[in-house]
């Protein structure tokens, strides 16, 4: 098959790349030319800017479109104006955080998404984020998915994880437990814990493409329920050393010793995020999604980290001797 990928050289988009690559696909990515512009030599690459310059898409058919970067309704109909009819069918890339609040675990892909209360926000930040990736998937419904000839996917992944990972959230984690000793451990311990394999993710949007199944999809993994202790007590069994102990704080003692929401990645600090993580994953298992039990995720992160390539520090998680001033306080 012929595929669009729109990104496919950073996290998502070369994984989704590669699978797309290693079944025989014909690839062409549109992107800036920004971030591993010499990746995928054998792939067709053209360069521009969905913000501003499509014109690289006006040549050119294909059988599906793969979205992997849109972030605000107005990108979503540009691209649907650049491709129109020679995009084929079209699989978006969301996010659950496009959800309102679920009012218990396990909920499905009916739950209520957000709305935007300014239409006119293209202000993307921690706030705004879930709100207009809802507004990107009712854009996706109103320009791709108004022809039945062209089935249209939208995938909500919860926190993506695996090896070239350049948000370090998860692999925070791995390499903080990789370390040993004791660990300041963000409660409760019973707070919902949702992660999908980059690798997962990438093959089954690639099936979606291959395929003619339209529908809104979670990406999630495991099933409820699964727990952030849980995470974090498999991340020890993979990675931890033998003197590696949880010091667990619920969030007033956290509050009350100045730990920050930052200090934690992945931690949802906050009650209402806490459902979040519990989608219920049966619709896309159903439909051909098929995840990697966490503690390979973790074991191949560990793996990736040690090599060295293509490995970020991104600036996220507690301090080394910041967590030991906390750790003090709660003894």
């Amino acid at each position: 098959m012929k595929i669009l990928i729109v990104g496919g050289t950073q996290f998502i988009g070369r994984h989704i790349t590669q699978s797309l690559i290693s079944q025989g696909d014909e690839v062409t990515l549109f992107h800036r030319g920004r971030t591993n512009p010499h990746m995928f030599p054998g792939s067709e690459h053209r360069i521009g800017d969905r913000n501003t310059d499509l014109s690289a898409l006006s040549t050119g058919n294909w059988d599906a479109t793969i979205d992997t970067s849109a972030y605000l309704p107005v990108q979503v109909r540009k691209l649907h104006e650049a491709l129109g009819d020679k995009g084929g069918r079209y699989v978006h890339i969301s996010s659950v955080s496009a959800y309102t609040t679920p009012t218990a675990p396990g909920y499905d892909e009916e739950l209520p998404i957000q709305h935007l209360a300014d239409p006119d926000n293209t202000k993307l930040n921690n706030s705004t984020y879930g709100p207009l990736k809802a507004e990107c998937e009712r854009a996706t419904l109103e320009t791709f998915g108004s022809s039945a000839e062209t089935p249209v996917s939208i995938v909500r992944p919860t926190y993506v994880a695996g090896p070239h990972d350049h948000t370090g959230r998860f692999t925070w984690w791995v390499e903080r437990i990789a370390r040993g000793g004791s660990v300041l451990a963000p409660g409760p311990k019973e707070n919902p814990f949702q992660v999908i394999d980059v690798r997962d993710l990438a093959d089954f949007v690639v099936r979606l493409a291959h395929g003619d199944t339209a529908g809104t999809f979670h990406s999630v993994s495991p099933p409820p329920p699964f727990t952030f202790q849980n995470f974090l007590e498999t991340t020890a069994e993979v990675v931890g050393p033998l003197d590696t102990e949880f010091v667990w704080a619920d969030p007033v003692q956290l509050e009350q010793i100045g730990a920050k929401d930052e200090d934690f990645p992945l931690w949802a600090g906050d009650e209402e995020d806490r459902l979040i993580s519990s989608a219920d994953p049966g619709r896309a298992l159903a439909a051909g999604l098929s995840p990697r039990p966490i503690s390979e995720t973790i074991r191949d992160i560990h793996t990736w980290v040690l090599t060295g390539k293509d490995v970020v520090q991104p600036d996220v998680g507690i301090g080394s001797e910041r967590e030991l001033e906390l750790l003090k306080m709660l003894c």
